[in-house]
Parts: C-alpha cells; sequence; structure tokens
C-alpha cells in the first residue's frame, strides 16, 4: 500500500512481502533445487520496488533496523512507476554503441528509453533487424554449462539445469525472445550492472524495465540493432 509523500512515497511492508524472502543458494545447482529464485532481504524487494540501489533506500531511511523490519512498518521509497501501458510499441531499436534501448510508437514517438547491457563480445553482438517471438513473465531459465566456462561448476556439469523463476532468476522477471536462437531481452537480479558490455549475448534490463517492455511488446514486432 503506497501512500502519497513528498518527496517520496510511503510504503509500508507487508506479511507478504516478508513471505516472500528466501536464500539464494551460491551454485547453479542449489538453485535449480530451490522452489523459487525470491528477494533474499526486504531492502532488496524495496529497492526493486523503488526502482534503486539499496544503498538509496538505506540512505532515505537511516533510522530503519534492517535486520528487524516487521510488517506495517513504513519506509521511504522514491515515488516512481511505469505508466499505464495504453498503446503497444511499433518498433524497438537498440543502439549498441550507446548500450541504450528504445520503445517508439507508429509516429516514432518515444514510449520507453532505457539503458541496456550487451555482450561482452563483438562477435555476440547482433546487428540489423531481429523480430519478437515470445513473450515469458517470470520466466524459469534453463542453465547451459557449455555457453558459461568460465565456471569452475559449471565445467563439472554434465547436463542442463532448469533453474525455478523469481527476481533473482538469471533472465529476471520478463523474457522477451527474439529469432536468432538463444537471444532475447530480459531482465536481470543485479540491475546496478546494467548499462555494461558484460553479457553472452542478451540485452539486460532492470528487472523494472524489462517487466514494463514485456506489456509493449508483441509477437513479430520488429527489433532493430544498430551499432
Amino acid at each position: 500500500m503506497l501512500v502519497e509523500a513528498d518527496p517520496c512515497a510511503i510504503y509500508r511492508v507487508t506479511e507478504q512481502d516478508l513471505a516472500r524472502l528466501q536464500p539464494l543458494q551460491p551454485t547453479w545447482l542449489g538453485k535449480s533445487q530451490q522452489t523459487a529464485l525470491e528477494y533474499e532481504t526486504i531492502l532488496e524487494l524495496l529497492a526493486e520496488k523503488g526502482h534503486s540501489h539499496p544503498n538509496f533506500i538505506r540512505r532515505l531511511n537511516p533510522g530503519i533496523r534492517w535486520d528487524r523490519v516487521s510488517a506495517g512498518e513504513a519506509v521511504c521509497l522514491p515515488g516512481v512507476g511505469p505508466p499505464a501501458a495504453g498503446v503497444k510499441a511499433a518498433l524497438i531499436t537498440i543502439s549498441l554503441s550507446d548500450k541504450t534501448l528504445d520503445g517508439l510508437d507508429t509516429e516514432g514517438h518515444l514510449l520507453c528509453h532505457f539503458p541496456c547491457s550487451i555482450a561482452k563480445r563483438a562477435e555476440k553482438r547482433p546487428a540489423g533487424e531481429l523480430h519478437v517471438v515470445l513473450l515469458a513473465p517470470n520466466p524459469n531459465y534453463t542453465f547451459d554449462p557449455d555457453i558459461f566456462p568460465e565456471s569452475a561448476e559449471a565445467r563439472e556439469l554434465k547436463e542442463k539445469l532448469v533453474l525455478p523463476a523469481g527476481p533473482n532468476n538469471p533472465v529476471g522477471v520478463a523474457w522477451i525472445g527474439l529469432d536468432k536462437p538463444g537471444y532475447g531481452i530480459h531482465g536481470t537480479p543485479n540491475p546496478e550492472q546494467v548499462g555494461r558490455t558484460e553479457s553472452h549475448g542478451c540485452f539486460r534490463l532492470a528487472n523494472w524495465n524489462a517487466k514494463y517492455l514485456l506489456s509493449l511488446s508483441w509477437i513479430g514486432m520488429p527489433v532493430r540493432v544498430v551499432r
């Protein structure tokens, strides 16, 4: 429940918020055995609600003991949130040089503008026109050890693993699949790292931006990737 204030909104922690929390296993195998990849702490949950870094939420609430938050506690969050998705986007454009993603309507008007992470290796960055082939809210994630040769655990695994849905899933809370196999636009459990050159090929957004983009998207929508 949000109560408007200036310059932030007062959010009261709910029993449902606290019930969602669960530890995140450190290994890929451990994550695959969880019931969900939920928030680990109430601070992490509230930071995502406020579209902010956890340290900023701490600064807004210097009197809160984050290890003792209970239901009903009032927390100051930035009064942010996406507009209602009244229309679908006509086109998504991704700039590899700027590491940004834009959603445009049929007249070329800007519907959204987000920082976006791109592939670390230049040969993994597709350019040209792609198309949306799948829209998946709260997706699970198939971990293929062959894609993560840098991981010692992955080198030991002999099979793929299916990781459950949740905000700490490697693709976050939304997956927009593209017609280049293995590629998509998705969320991330590490929004503070968005806008970098470090993915395995996909385009990463903050969870809250990926969720909003999902509401603007449709099967067959063009996605233009420019250098």
